[in-house]
């Protein structure tokens, strides 16, 4: 069988090709493979230097890979590569307190793998690993071209797609995918707006190492200002993500290290005995950020182009793979019926597949924030409550776990 060729070179500075994704984070380069493999030449669009992406040293940052991400992952022949370097989340413990209570308190919820068939919840794996592999990946695929350290200064859609780079080349797709983030130029080319707001809060996020196993148990601890999330990672490791007002994260953020576990101290517990930090720290801004549309002609958005939401239930980057999972299923079933792939009602049928699951997503963590994020006694006594309730009815419990898992609703092939 004869290789498929990479996207036609057509002068030395302009290149024609299928699909060309904008944003070379990790649903850029996922959606990419996808895509790959499904017979479009595509090109990725990366403004960040190569060398950056594939050197990147331990920080701390990861997610938490939903199952159904994992399907994914597996599918485009990413998974193997890394599973041995992920963390199974076996169990999620949600918990409801004060920053003196530790990460337990008397009611919570408890979320065990062992009542889902299909094996654990999900896994974390680390950002610097996820990256690596999937450049390696998209290094090899012959279908696709990745152009690192340049960006997109100009875009058209005038019958067909093009892009000019900063570089000076120019593309030309049938269709641009942006996969740029919250700020998307993609978007804002395409004279896409966005709606939302912010929370007041900032998450502090660093790698913690402990003296005691983990056990491959998730935390989710409510205080007023924010939820704290204590997320297992490889080894006696654990990811936080902490979420504080703006003034007082701020305040954190500037402390040195010995002065920052001080306050964190309390606030984590001592069920993991004791703790000391590894690797960097980070601070981020908390909002809600969803574009009023998914597409445009000629252009269609994924992950946080498309939607940015509270990192209270750790979904953003996957409700992004749910994004490329759909759309590289919607273009592929479109080339098979012969259609052209960016015709606005193929566009619309990848954006009918997401909106209600992200509306629903973005309602649901917005409204978890804000009923969490409050210290009035009723409000306190009332979620307790409703904690405790859940954690009595398995039918009820073992649903929301689905939920978490990502193996609920109108799943794409690829997450089957």
């Amino acid at each position: 069988m004869d290789n498929p060729a990479r996207p036609i070179i057509l002068t030395p500075m302009s290149i024609k090709t299928d699909i060309a994704i904008v944003g070379g984070g990790l649903n850029g380069p996922a959606l990419a493979l996808a895509l790959a493999q499904a017979g479009f030449d595509v090109i990725v669009i990366d403004a960040l230097p190569e060398p950056v992406r594939k050197n990147a040293a331990f920080d701390g940052r990861s997610y938490a890979l939903a199952h159904a991400s994992t399907r994914l992952l597996d599918a485009i022949g990413i998974w193997d590569g890394i599973a041995d370097r992920t963390q199974p989340m076996l169990e999620i413990k949600v918990s409801d307190g004060r920053a003196d209570m530790g990460p337990l308190s008397q009611f919570y919820l408890h979320f065990d793998h062992a009542e889902l068939e299909e094996g654990p919840m999900g896994y974390m794996c680390e950002d610097r690993i996820l990256r690596r592999a999937f450049l390696g990946a998209a290094e090899a695929e012959p279908r696709i071209t990745l152009i690192s350290n340049d960006k997109v200064v100009a875009q058209s859609t005038d019958g067909l797609a093009r892009l000019t780079l900063a570089s000076g080349a120019d593309v030309e797709a049938q269709l641009i995918i942006g996969s740029d983030g919250r700020g998307s130029g993609t978007a804002e080319r395409a004279g896409i707006t966005r709606t939302g707001w912010g929370y007041g809060q900032t998450a502090l996020v660093a790698a913690i190492a402990h003296e005691k196993p983990h056990n491959g148990i998730a935390h989710q601890f409510f205080m007023p200002p924010g939820p704290l999330a204590i997320l297992p990672l490889p080894g006696n490791m654990s990811s936080i993500v902490w979420s504080e007002t703006d003034e007082t994260a701020a305040r954190f953020a500037a402390l040195d290290d010995e002065d920052f576990l001080h306050v964190l101290r309390p606030r984590f517990g001592d069920f993991l005995g004791d703790i000391s930090l590894a690797g960097k720290r980070y601070t981020y801004p908390l909002s809600l950020s969803i574009a009023t549309s998914f597409v445009a002609e000629r252009v269609a958005l994924v992950g946080d182009a498309a939607h940015g939401v509270h990192p209270i239930a750790g979904q953003g980057l996957n409700a992004g793979l749910r994004d490329v999972a759909a759309l590289a299923q919607v273009l592929s079933e479109a080339r098979q019926r012969g259609e052209d792939i960016a015709r606005a009602d193929v566009l619309e049928r990848y954006q009918r597949w997401r909106r209600f699951d992200v509306a629903t997503l973005a309602l649901t963590t917005d409204a978890s924030n804000r009923i969490f994020s409050s210290d009035n006694p009723l409000l306190r006594l009332g979620r307790d409550l409703g904690m405790g309730a859940i954690n009595a009815v398995p039918g009820l419990r073992r649903r929301i776990m689905r939920e978490a898992a990502g193996l609920s609703g109108d799943l794409p092939a690829l997450m089957r």
